[in-house]
């Protein structure tokens, strides 16, 4: 997998390709996202073509959280579809990861 990123003012936004971020590539989305982590790292993960996450999408995005957290760097969403986000709030992950209505909002939260 490939993410397609962009540098906005230090801040990366990876679009995550495909529809799903499920079972099947869940373990390459995360090798693919490795190399966005490093000291210091803002991310963004653009969400706006994610359809559908399973548990191990969700697994692959707590791991990627861990993983900022561990180079003192942020993560945050953007850009949820309507069915992921129900699924966020019933699983309670907009506690864990910060989730913005698009880019520019992610973004801006950075330069606050």
């Amino acid at each position: 997998m490939t993410l397609e990123t962009r540098d906005v003012d230090g801040i990366v936004i990876a679009l995550i390709p495909g529809r799903a971020l499920d079972a099947r590539n869940a373990p390459a989305f995360k090798a693919a996202a490795a190399p966005l982590f490093e000291s210091g790292a803002k991310v963004v993960f653009d969400m706006e073509r994610v359809e559908f996450v399973d548990s191990a999408g969700i697994g692959a995005l707590v791991s990627c959280l861990r993983r900022a957290n561990t180079v003192q760097g942020e993560l945050k969403l953007s850009s949820l579809t309507k069915q992921v986000r129900t699924l966020f709030q019933l699983v309670r992950m907009h506690q864990v990861l910060e989730i913005f209505n698009s880019c520019d909002e992610a973004i801006r939260s950075y330069q606050a």
